[in-house]
């Protein structure tokens, strides 16, 4: 397992890669996280210059908090669970809409030790990302790898999304 400063370098390389290219294209970045706490947001302000493309963090840890600050419909969360990729998607859409961002990324997950079950083990973790091309999802299982690993891990793919969102933009402006 890589170490603290091997983690925290793999984090900033990957956020000043994002940095960069959303300036190219002017574009605006805003995050909605909830078992990562604020880890995707802080890792891109720890690059200079980020002020001028992200402007919007959200951390809705509470399902209460998705549904006011993300518009995420509250039935949605009922039927099936924070933790899914209907929630996922619903933050990241809310997200954008509500930063009036380009594009935005959002976690939702359980990083233990506890709160998993059979159906949704520690350390599943589902991710969106949306932007006018419209929202993806992935989901990783990274298993019961500690709750600072599992954190970071999101905090990494999710970053990985927002690169692949703005390489995507990027190729339909090139056409």
């Amino acid at each position: 397992m890589a170490d603290e400063s091997e983690i925290r370098d793999q984090l900033d390389a990957l956020a000043a890669r994002i940095v960069e290219k959303a300036l190219a294209q002017s574009l605006t970045i805003a995050t909605a996280e909830s078992c990562t706490g604020g880890l995707v947001s802080t890792a891109i302000t720890e690059i200079a210059g980020s002020s001028a493309v992200f402007g919007t963090g959200f951390v809705t840890y509470s399902n209460a908090a998705k549904a006011r600050l993300l518009k995420v419909p509250t039935d949605r969360l009922e039927r099936f669970g924070a933790v899914s990729r209907e929630v996922a998607e619903a933050m990241a859409e809310g997200a954008r809409r509500e930063a009036g961002s380009d594009i935005a990324v959002s976690i939702t997950g359980i990083a233990g030790p506890g709160g998993g079950s059979d159906l949704k083990p520690v350390g599943l973790v589902h991710f969106a990302c949306a932007s006018k091309l419209g929202t993806f999802h992935t989901e990783r299982r990274f298993g019961p790898l500690g709750r600072s690993a599992v954190r970071e891990a999101s905090a990494a793919t999710a970053l990985g999304l927002i690169e692949e969102a703005l390489d995507r933009l990027a190729q339909a402006v090139a056409g």
